[in-house]
């Protein structure tokens, strides 16, 4: 498949590859240098980059105060 490069730098995908790929109007997608080609792919979503849970719980305690001196926690053993 070819398309043209625009005065924009625009190019229009191809209705086979936007549908093979899922891809639709208003979707975010990256560009990135793979040695002498260039990939295009779908950019993740928030929802996608939460997927792994990862700060989505909270405390109920208090924060650990910013100026807490660990070593004073320190005690001799008997």
């Amino acid at each position: 498949m070819q398309t043209t490069l625009t005065s924009k730098g625009q190019v229009t995908i191809p209705r086979d590859v936007r549908q093979h790929f899922g891809l639709k109007q208003g979707m975010a997608i990256t560009f990135e240098i793979e040695g002498d080609h260039i990939a295009l792919r779908p950019a993740r979503s928030s929802r996608q980059a939460q997927a792994s849970g990862f700060g989505l719980i909270k405390s109920r305690r208090k924060g650990v105060p910013v100026d807490l001196d660990v070593a004073s926690l320190v005690t001799d053993a008997p």
